[in-house]
């Protein structure tokens, strides 16, 4: 168990950074990272494709919607006409008997 220890803290001792370590990462990162305006442009036109996008969307979503309505109007209208359809009928029927009845 002491060897273990031993290494433990040996592993945990705090050593001091390399003195270019700073200067090469920050050379690494000047690498990586997009330069100047062009890096601008292409923020600004994925903002403007996002936007594009979602536009679409929201305007895609309120056409179903009204497509759902108008087709809920066209059911409930034609199941008014058939109710109305059904009801002449029955007066028709109903005139037809008291006629019948009154003779």
């Amino acid at each position: 168990m002491d060897d273990f220890e031993r290494e433990l803290r040996e592993a945990f001792e705090r050593r001091p950074a390399p003195p270019s370590l700073k200067r090469r990462l920050m050379e690494q990162r000047r690498r990586q990272r997009p330069q100047g305006r062009a890096f601008v442009w292409q923020r600004l036109a994925a903002s403007l494709a996002l936007a594009a996008v979602l536009g679409g969307a929201f305007a895609w979503h309120r056409a179903e919607e009204r497509r759902k309505g108008e087709e809920a109007r066209r059911q409930v209208l034609t199941a008014l006409r058939i109710t109305n359809h059904a009801l002449n009928e029955m007066n028709e029927r109903l005139v037809s008997h008291d006629r019948n009845d009154q003779e």
